[in-house]
């Protein structure tokens, strides 16, 4: 990086900060947020530096703000995805608890299912298997599978409406 970009960046940094600020805290509704924004967007502009140097000055305003906005988009989504994975684990450990009760119940009924039917649900959901690695295991066509499946899902669905209506 050179002086020149420095300077470019250290006059957009003066120039535009506080205005920065303002629009972002009515986005984000955080002053502290909306001031972190900022420093990545000035950050960013530090790393592209020579870029903004080639762009007249409504340019390099448009591209902070731009620059800001997707900041601002990329923080919303990972926020998003850390309450969705939080939401699954939470899920997750409530379900481990009535898992093992769950669990015993599962395998009376895949016992109770015609061997094909409880053999390839048990190879393709306990195992991890596909339906083409199954049609390897059991010489079947990987469409069969995927077809006998089916019809296993539903056999077990239709076991399970019995076993909840008594």
């Amino acid at each position: 990086m050179t002086d020149d970009t420095d300077k470019i960046v250290e006059k957009l940094y003066e120039t535009y900060r506080q205005e920065l600020v303002r629009w972002c805290r009515s986005m984000t509704g955080d002053l502290q947020t909306a001031e972190e924004l900022v420093q990545e967007t000035f950050l960013r502009a530090l790393i592209h530096g020579a870029l903004l140097s080639e762009l007249g000055e409504s340019q390099q305003r448009a591209w902070l703000y731009r620059t800001m906005k997707n900041l601002h988009v990329d923080r919303v989504r990972r926020g998003r995805r850390e309450t969705t994975v939080e939401r699954i684990s939470e899920g997750m450990e409530a379900a481990k608890e009535s898992e093992e009760i769950h669990q015993m119940e599962l395998e009376e009924l895949l016992e109770s299912l015609p061997e094909p039917e409880g053999l390839l649900l048990a190879l393709r959901y306990f195992q991890g298997y596909n339906s083409k690695q199954i049609g390897e295991l059991l010489n079947l066509p990987a469409g069969t599978v995927r077809a006998k499946l089916c019809e296993a899902r539903n056999h077990l669905r239709r076991l399970i409406r019995e076993v909840t209506e008594i």
